[in-house]
């Protein structure tokens, strides 16, 4: 396995994926939290913080993550996903769920969502003025997911992962990735594993659209966080420490 990790605490399996744009450091504040019950193993995914970057050939991200289970020997593991990293993890979920025992989602993406035209303007914006690193952090973290970040102590701390990043990402081969089809938007009613739901009350409407979706799943809660955006793992650490714990430990 070429992804690079880092595995701290005793217990109960935790495995962390970032959001887009960043890398394991998403987990600065939560994971000496966490470390104090359960393994927490935080994975940079591929392209990103200290793992290889993508080949020609499109990234298997669900692929990566059974391949990072396997050669941490677990055969099970709680899989918290932030962002990307949670639509990686639903898809995981859905395709290996003998693998999960608990789904931690914090404003995770949906594959086959349809995103409004408000959102998808933002991001063409940023396209458009690639491969201009600064011009792109200016649009990307000016934009309406990070306000609450964005006038924060760990606003440095948010640009300086968002822009060591995006210059790697500037580096791959491909930017096109796999995904198992038929997209996880049809198939939430199939997802069989306990799964809990984090968003932030400021993060954009299409997130709150996207919690409406996995509404289908069967066996679901939903933790809605006032004061938060789309990085609540960088200003609200502890809120989101407590309800993880709460919901492994079969709290709520």
């Amino acid at each position: 396995m070429d992804l690079y990790y880092e595995m701290t605490g005793q217990g109960t399996p935790l495995v962390l994926l970032h959001s887009g744009g960043a890398d394991l450091r998403d987990w600065t504040w939560v994971t000496p939290l966490l470390a104090q019950q359960y393994k927490v193993i935080a994975l940079d995914g591929r392209g990103c913080g200290q793992s290889p970057n993508p080949s020609e050939e499109p990234p298997d991200y669900v692929d990566d993550l059974l391949q990072a289970l396997d050669h941490l020997e677990l055969s099970q593991a709680v899989i918290v996903g932030h962002s990307m990293g949670g639509q990686i993890a639903a898809e995981f979920a859905l395709k290996y769920p003998e693998r999960v025992t608990k789904l931690v989602l914090i404003a995770p993406g949906l594959s086959g969502f349809a995103h409004s035209p408000q959102f998808l303007g933002w991001m063409e914006k940023i396209r458009e003025v690639a491969p201009d690193v600064d011009r792109m952090m200016d649009i990307a973290l000016s934009g309406p997911s990070y306000q609450v970040v964005m006038a924060s102590q760990r606003r440095e701390w948010m640009e300086r992962m968002w822009k060591e990043n995006t210059v790697k990402m500037m580096q791959w081969g491909t930017w096109e990735s796999v995904w198992p089809q038929p997209p996880a938007a049809e198939r939430l009613g199939e997802l069989a594993v306990p799964t809990l739901f984090i968003l932030g009350r400021e993060d954009v409407p299409d997130l709150h659209r996207i919690a409406e979706c996995f509404r289908a799943v069967p066996d679901i809660r939903f933790i809605l966080m006032e004061g938060a955006d789309h990085k609540p793992t960088l200003t609200h650490p502890e809120e989101i420490c407590r309800h993880i714990t709460e919901f492994v430990e079969g709290r709520v």
